[in-house]
């Protein structure tokens, strides 16, 4: 049998994913680049950042200590929240997912109370005691970036993903 809370927290995650995507859907690359805040980030560099600063980075570094995700996190020099130019939207909403999928595979069997598999040295004292907490701190980054993404959205071209009347 499944485990409820897991499978809880799993569904809540999942549909702010599919969230994110949905809302930036039928953008043109012109209007994901395009920043429409003073902070100068797009559309596209926000799921970008989901999908390195959270997903890979909250998943498969601190929940598996998976060593090739570490390696690359600490030494990238990218800036998830401006992805290359030559990155396209596509490329860069299917590094979402990808990073999404693998999430969701070594979570599907995770022991909620487990302690993270790593934990960097440049949090100093603050840290996650369990995959429980890291898990919802992913489902909080995320649904809070929704919240920007969803304003940005009607900022660009006034669609509302729920009218308000």
């Amino acid at each position: 049998m499944a485990d409820t809370e897991l499978t809880t927290l799993l569904g809540v995650l999942n549909s702010q994913r599919a969230h994110v995507l949905s809302i930036v859907e039928g953008l043109d690359e012109e209007a994901l680049r395009r920043p429409v805040l003073p902070s100068g980030w797009t559309c596209l560099g926000l799921v970008h950042h989901l999908a390195l600063d959270d997903e890979k980075f909250w998943f498969r570094a601190v929940v598996s200590g998976e060593p090739a995700a570490i390696a690359e996190i600490l030494e990238v020099e990218e800036n998830a929240w401006r992805p290359a130019p030559e990155k396209t939207a596509e490329e860069v909403f299917a590094l979402y997912r990808r990073e999404s999928e693998l999430a969701d595979a070594l979570l599907a069997g995770a022991d909620l109370e487990a302690a993270p598999g790593w934990w960097p040295d440049f949090f100093g004292n603050w840290r996650y005691d369990n995959v429980r907490e890291v898990i919802l701190h992913v489902i909080t980054e995320t649904a809070a970036h929704v919240g920007h993404l969803d304003a940005v959205r009607e900022l660009i071209d006034g669609r509302q993903r729920l009218v308000v009347s």
